[in-house]
Order: structure tokens, then sequence, then C-alpha cells
């Protein structure tokens, strides 16, 4: 039996539609009152120019201000190297990705470029397990830090190339201590101001413009319901973008507006008040303190608890719509039960690879070596052994193949080869819904419901349907 045989003879799977928002739990858009949004990579987003720009104020910071060697001028950005979602080990100096049960997939470790033998990692860790103690709720502990947002792409790549740089050129390093160095150089270079003034220069070369974010909004107000963005970039940052999108007067449209808001810590703080920010004099308020919130009137800082007292917007009444999966989405839908939505851009991406004939195909053999293997493993006859062992083979090379065609190095954002991803256990607890974009859900009336797939259990039989 041969793939194109087997494969042509089955049903292949029909397209996903990238432009869809799917459901991890079901959503009733007929029970959301109000709707929240975070900025970037939201509401605005940003062409792959930005990472280049980030990738390259944060090594020229590690450079200037850390005295890193100046050959790492030379080296630069590449966009298709990493995928956001993996683990950096701190203590052992590799990037790797993790799956939803803590196993680590081998053929996706990495010390610097070099990726590490499979005997090496097992040596290393025992096994492929990491351990529970060594991971953490939000991603980040001693032992593993996981890099989640957007801006975590040029980071890592940043990071490699500086373990890269250090192990060819013999020069000692402490991986603990260059992860902190280029984590450091990349998000000073946000808390500065400095990769804020860059984008603002040249809005058009870093910021996708279009109409459809507009016509997003207009329809939530015109049916009723209520706005607000929650950011935590600064003001005048948002303004530049938001009146490059939607036009100088877009502030109307929000019944609340708090930039400068310090996620995850606005979700943890109880007492941070709100303060009142001055549109034209750039200034905040420092006397009184904010007890009610006025539409188009810009407020900082505040605290969750605080919003939701002032508001009365509660639970399954809100939905909130942003990237960062820990960051936006996790304690919203944690504490206050609010409904939640992710912004994952890479799934357009992704989608289309899957919708591609040769995926199909290879994953739909994939699936029936799995099977036959499962089933003919009872017989120990030698004939029968060498002909399992040589389905072993090719399923381990469909997994190769299937795995590359996302990301030569690191596969898919959302699965290794046949677990989800610690990624993608992560979304699918906190987010309610996702899509590729915040615009997806224009498709979709506001008495819409999201429903998820009923996935068969490994004691049920699936169903099929159609």
């Amino acid at each position: 039996m041969v793939q194109g045989s087997w494969a042509g003879a089955q049903a292949l799977y029909e397209d996903v539609d990238s432009n869809a928002v799917f459901a991890n739990n079901e959503t009733d858009l007929n029970d959301i009152d109000v709707y929240g949004f975070d900025y970037d990579y939201t509401l605005s987003s940003y062409k792959e120019s930005l990472h280049y720009l980030l990738y390259n104020l944060g090594r020229d910071a590690l450079i200037r201000h850390l005295k890193y060697p100046k050959a790492l001028l030379e080296v630069d950005f590449d966009p298709n190297f990493a995928v956001r979602g993996l683990h950096f080990d701190v203590h052992k100096g590799l990037l790797l990705k993790i799956d939803a049960f803590h196993n680590i997939q081998l053929g996706t470790v990495y010390r610097g470029l070099t990726p590490v033998p499979d005997n090496e990692v097992v040596q290393l860790y025992g096994g492929t397990h990491v351990p529970v103690h060594k991971m953490n709720f939000h991603g980040t502990s001693r032992h593993m830090h996981q890099l989640m947002d957007m801006f975590a792409l040029p980071e890592m790549t940043l990071l490699a190339n500086a373990i890269e740089h250090f192990i060819n050129n013999n020069i000692p390093f402490d991986p603990e201590y260059v992860f902190h160095d280029v984590r450091g150089a990349v998000q000073g270079v946000h808390k500065s101001g400095e990769l804020h003034a860059e984008v603002m220069k040249n809005i058009e070369h870093y910021i996708e413009k279009g109409p459809e974010v507009a016509q997003l909004l207009n329809k939530l107000v015109s049916e009723g319901k209520q706005l607000f963005l929650i950011t935590n970039s600064e003001f005048p940052f948002v303004n530049k973008g938001m009146a490059y999108m939607l036009g100088n007067d877009w502030c109307d449209m929000f019944d609340v507006i708090i930039t400068n808001s310090r996620k995850p810590q606005f979700y943890n703080e109880h007492s941070r008040p709100f303060r009142l920010y001055d549109k034209h004099s750039h200034t905040q308020s420092w006397d009184s303190k904010v007890t009610q919130f006025k539409k188009g009137q810009v407020y900082q800082e505040g605290n969750l608890f605080k919003l939701q007292e002032m508001t009365h917007w509660y639970g399954y009444k809100v939905l909130y719509i942003g990237d960062h999966v820990y960051s936006d989405l996790a304690d919203p839908t944690l504490k206050l039960g609010w409904r939640t939505g992710a912004i994952i851009p890479e799934l357009e991406s992704e989608i289309k690879t899957i919708n591609s004939e040769t995926f199909k195909k290879s994953v739909t053999w994939q699936q029936g070596l799995q099977r036959l293997i499962e089933k003919m493993q009872v017989y120990d006859h030698p004939e029968s052994q060498a002909i399992i062992e040589q389905w072993m083979k090719e399923r381990n090379h469909l997994r190769r193949v299937t795995k590359e065609v996302f990301n030569p190095q690191f596969g898919s954002l959302f699965r290794t080869y046949h677990n989800p991803t610690y990624f993608t256990r992560r979304l699918s607890r906190f987010a309610d819904i996702y899509m590729s974009s915040v615009v997806n859900v224009t498709n979709y009336s506001t008495s819409h419901t999201f429903y998820p797939r009923r996935a068969a259990l490994p004691h049920e039989q699936p169903i099929h349907i159609g």
C-alpha cells in the first residue's frame, strides 16, 4: 500500500476558512453588551517591518549600553527562524518547544542557531519531560521562560544570534546573563519610548491601514454595544495609530479609554486609582481621583476591580479581545468571568498550509499508518514486525514533513507531532474564541453563537457527519 493510492481513496477534509472565528468554549454574542479591545496587535495590525525595527533597536542597545560585540551588527533579523510560544531554558541556554503535557518535542531544541541532537536533549533532561516546578502559570519561572507575545519573535532571534556568536567565537558566557541582557534591551526600547517614537515618525511603514477596523467598531456602536480600550501603550502612541486608521475623532467611539494600564498588574491590584489624562497638554491629573468615566475622555493606570465597580460591566456580558494569552486574557476570564477572544495573526499562514493538498494527503496518510500500526502490533511474526518497522519509518518521515512545512526549525505554533503545544493548552484555557484578526468578527452578526467542535475523547468513537 502506498501513500498516493491510500490517501487518494480517502475523502480529504474541506478547506478551513482563514477569516473565521474559532471557538474553544461556546460563546453567544447575543449575550455580549460590552466589547473591549487591546491596542497593539489587536486593533492595530503591524507590518513585519516592526519586527526588524525592534530587533535592530534591541541589538543596538546591547552593543551601546552593555558592550556586546559589534560583530552582532552584521547579523540581521530572520523572520523565519522562530515561532511564538517557545520556551527558553534560562540555565541550559536552549530554545525549545514544549507540548501540553510538558514534553519537549525532539527536533525543536536549539542552542543559538544550532539544533541540539536528540540524544543530547534526552541526556540533559533525563528524558523529554519538564517537571511542573520548572514551569509556571504565566509562562515565566527561574528555569523556563515562555516567549508569548508577538514582540517575542525578534527577541528570540536576537537571543539565538548572540548565543551563536559567543559559541562560534569561543567567548565564555552564562546563558542566564545573556537572556536577561537581551530581554532587558528589548523591553528597554519599549519603556524608554524609543520604539514608539520611531513608529510614530513613519506610521504608514509599520501599521496596516484599511477600512475593516472602522467598519467593525461602527457596526458594534450602531447596534447599541458599549466599547472600551485597555492598553499598556501611552496615549500619544495609541492616538497616532488610531487616528491614522480611524480618523481624529476615534475617541468618540469608545465609552472608556484606558492607556498605560500596566497589564497584568492592572488585573491584580485593588487600590491603584485611575487618573484623568489631558489629551491636549499630554499630562495626567494628580489631584482628584476619578469616580466616574466620561465618554471620549482618556484615563490611565487604575485597576480591573475599580473599572467593574464604576461601569457595572459583569461576567459573560463582556467580551475582551487581545493578543497576549496571559497578560490580556487570563485574569479577566479567571477572576471576573469575562468572555475572551485571542488574536493569533499566525493563523492565516498556518491555515493556508493545512489547506494545501500536499499537507492534507501527508497528514491523512500519517493517520492511516498510525491506525495500521496500532492494529498490527499484536502480531509478533517476523514478517509482520518487519512491515511495522517500515511503517514506523514512513510515519516518522511524515511527521518531519508535516512539521517543517510550518517552520523548518520549530514547526507549527499549535501542534507538536501529535499533541497540542503548551501555547495551545493555554490558549484553549484562557480564550473562549480566537481568530487571525479582530476584523473577522465583522463576518458574524451580533446574535451569532460560536460552537466548539465536539472532539471525541480517547474512549469514545468519532462521529462523522456528512
